[in-house]
């Protein structure tokens, strides 16, 4: 490579940014969903880097900042099972509009992928969508496969159904009521083909008080009314009421969106037996070949930092992508072109990984637990 030549980037112009989309907008879904994949910059030498322009070296390390900040979604156990079980589910809501389709509840704590799962599955069944049934319906609108709404800790009904409306950018989203709005947003639903809506951060709700009655029973007619699949997403919502036949007072409106929602979860990764770990190191092994550092080598995270990165995040997959691109990051920054323990240890992480991991660190030095399975395939081989 000469010293004026640039290094295979992330796309140059054919991708678009996504740094600035949201997903509470049905172009910024579609942005996303639609967007080709990135593509992973050349690894380079040491020496390689030497003989880079300025100009070179400045949109090489552009292109590496962008690509370590944005790496997976990963195929993992946890998200391939997650997101089978929702394939199911929803193509077998195909029924005819006068039966009510089954919910989903992803339920599962913080840093776990749920909603980094359940979006990529949305992409997914967009673009499954319009590749079978075109961009346009049979009445000339935008078909729009998937709806995202999310909630905020007073979220009522007016407020859900103007969110539905603020995605579709209708019109009339400003002014109205509840009603009005409602069957605004049935109309979008149904003259752009809406298949799934998806429902972000529902554990915000306060399901014992009025608003989490309304909200539900909101969902209720949703589910009745609408030819959609809802698919909620949050932490603890069996504990806060939303699968309760009733609740505190016994009043049973909660009981029918509980008899009609499919709780699913998803679990940090474990290191309790061979298979479990084996499956931290394929992920390890996974992340080892997307890394674009110049010192980097086979066996850099599975095999010298398997145990150190699993203290860090206590097998949270949320925490250790964090961790990587943060590491990757500095590594590039210094110069140091390498994760080790030393620039591993000067990267800070969210206050809960913080705090669990002196635990782990003292059992890791007590020999009381490992993360390297008995038998480990050769260093760098694939995922």
């Amino acid at each position: 490579m000469s010293c004026d030549e640039t290094p295979a980037a992330t796309g140059g112009n054919r991708r678009p940014r996504l740094d600035n989309l949201t997903l509470s907008r049905k172009e910024g879904f579609r942005t996303l969903a639609e967007a080709p994949p990135r593509i992973q910059p050349d690894p380079l030498t040491p020496k390689d880097l030497t003989r880079l322009s300025d100009a070179a070296r400045t949109q090489y390390d552009k292109d590496r900042r962008v690509w370590h900040a944005n790496l997976g979604p990963i195929k993992t156990p946890q998200l391939a099972a997650l997101q089978g079980d929702l394939w199911d589910i929803i193509d077998s809501n195909v029924q005819d509009g006068d039966k009510p389709k089954g919910a989903v509840a992803v339920d599962a704590f913080p840093g776990l992928g749920k909603t980094t799962a359940v979006l990529n599955f949305a992409q997914k069944f967009h673009r499954r969508e319009i590749k079978e049934e075109g961009a346009f319906t049979e009445t000339g609108n935008e078909r729009w496969p998937v709806c995202r709404v999310g909630l905020t800790s007073n979220t009522g009904m007016k407020d859900f159904n103007r969110a539905i409306l603020e995605f579709f950018a209708h019109p009339a989203r400003f002014r109205g009521t509840s009603a009005q709005f409602l069957q605004r947003a049935l109309d979008c639903v149904l003259d752009c083909e809406t298949k799934i809506l998806i429902v972000d951060d529902l554990h915000f709700l306060k399901w014992s008080n009025r608003n989490g009655k309304e909200v539900s029973n909101h969902f209720k007619y949703i589910a009745n009314e609408f030819p959609v699949s809802l698919i909620f997403i949050g932490v603890e919502l069996e504990s806060r009421g939303l699968y309760s036949e009733m609740d505190e007072c016994g009043d049973v409106t909660l009981a029918q969106t509980a008899r009609r929602t499919t709780p699913l979860s998803m679990e940090p990764f474990a290191v309790d037996d061979d298979g479990h770990r084996r499956e931290w190191r394929n992920l390890l092994l996974w992340l080892e070949q997307r890394i674009v550092l110049a010192q980097k080598f086979p066996g850099m995270l599975a095999d010298d930092l398997c145990d150190e990165l699993y203290a860090r995040s206590t097998g949270h997959i949320g925490t250790l992508m964090t961790l990587i691109n943060r590491s990757c990051q500095r590594a590039t920054r210094i110069g140091a072109e390498r994760i080790d323990k030393e620039l591993l240890d000067t990267v800070k992480l969210d206050a809960a990984a913080e705090k669990a991991r002196k635990h782990h660190e003292a059992a890791l030095k007590a020999r009381r637990w490992t993360s390297k399975p008995s038998t480990t395939a050769r260093p760098g081989e694939a995922a």
